[in-house]
């Protein structure tokens, strides 16, 4: 290849939406050379072309980590430092492959950008998403490393008592995995990004949010992983999160209503748009104005609560659901999130099998 398409190719790479005006200006090309340059690479496979996609089949990208869960669930009260007897129930997890189900179970159309191992679970767990409609092309697959793992102990009633995270994979999204996969982010609608991912990865994400004005949504996955998110928040539409993490995000303790609105409103300067705080059984607080509003969940029989693990990824699905299709509207977005949790909550699977694109309706 000449050094003129390696050029081209790299400026392609770095923004699929860039013009070929642009990319003539910046090799001091003529226009018919890159067109011709372009025409070539097409062919090879190299690029896709622009991404002329209906806004209705714009695809929502999630960026983060798959693994296997494992969750064991006590018979009995747990006691520490001893052996007790359990349950056992295995899995698909990971935060952005549990929402990129979701998603693909609603309907929506979903790429999933992850990285798992060369092994039978990673392989397993990418042909269960092909399945169900998730693009997961540009996805990493190692063959030095085995795929990510997530083990929940749960109490007899079902909450989390303590989880192990083997998530090293996920470290791998780095900022030259962002630009490897550029042209499968290019006609996203939508990016949602856990906090899995490297801070110089989430980094790139917002810049590029910013560049190209998509809606990027981050959602945070522990209070230890809330430092990879950085004091700019310019470029985040909006970022999900619980109270504990939105504690450790600002650092100091949110006790009541005002100290939420007064870290709510520290967000907004350091350039965050809009907020949604799950609140436990309260339900959520969101806001994408000064006030913080209060939705409750849906009413739920105790006795129907499975386990908890997953409710706030398909939260979460749900709010993205809902703002693919209308933008503005983001307390129907939580109501709709609410509701989806409310059927996590009663499964054992991470993600319920009773999604349907009926709930969209």
């Amino acid at each position: 290849m000449s050094s003129s398409k390696d050029q081209l190719l790299a400026l392609v790479e770095s923004n699929p939406f860039i013009s070929q005006q642009e990319l003539a200006d910046q090799l001091g090309l003529s226009r018919s050379a890159v067109a011709g340059h372009l025409a070539q690479l097409t062919k090879e496979g190299r690029i896709l072309g622009r991404a002329y996609v209906l806004p209705q089949r714009q695809p929502i990208v999630c960026i983060g980590g798959t693994n296997l869960d494992r969750k064991l669930r006590g018979l009995g009260p747990l006691r520490m430092g001893s052996s007790n007897p359990a349950t056992q129930h295995e899995t698909a997890g990971g935060v952005a492959r549990n929402i990129a189900e979701n998603l693909a179970r609603l309907g929506l159309p979903v790429h999933l950008l992850t990285a798992v191992g060369r092994d039978a679970a990673g392989q397993s767990l990418l042909a269960q998403l092909q399945a169900l409609g998730v693009d997961c092309a540009g996805s990493l697959q190692a063959v030095d490393a085995a795929t990510g793992s997530y083990t929940a102990v749960l109490d007899p009633q079902g909450e989390l008592v303590l989880a192990l995270a083997h998530m090293e994979l996920t470290d791998r999204l780095d900022p030259a995995f962002l630009r490897q996969t550029a042209p499968q982010r290019a006609p996203a609608r939508w990016l949602v990004a856990d906090l899995n991912l490297p801070r110089e990865t989430l980094d790139g994400l917002r810049a590029e949010a910013r560049l190209r004005e998509q809606r990027l949504l981050l959602v945070a996955v522990s209070e230890p992983k809330m430092a990879r998110l950085g004091p700019d928040l310019r470029g985040v539409e909006l970022l999900v999160l619980n109270r504990g993490e939105l504690q450790a995000l600002v650092g100091r303790a949110l006790p009541d209503d005002g100290a939420l609105r007064g870290a709510w409103h520290a967000l907004r300067e350091a350039g965050l748009q809009r907020l949604v705080i799950s609140d436990g059984a309260r339900g959520v607080r969101h806001s994408d104005g000064d006030e913080l509003a209060l939705l409750a969940p849906p009413p739920l029989d105790p006795a129907a609560i499975r386990e908890v693990t997953g409710a706030g990824d398909a939260m979460t699905a749900g709010i993205a659901a809902a703002l693919h299709r209308d933008p503005d509207d983001l307390r129907g977005a939580c109501a709709l999130g609410l509701r989806l949790a409310a059927l996590t909550l009663q499964s054992d699977a991470t993600v319920s099998e009773a999604l349907s694109p009926a709930l969209l309706v």
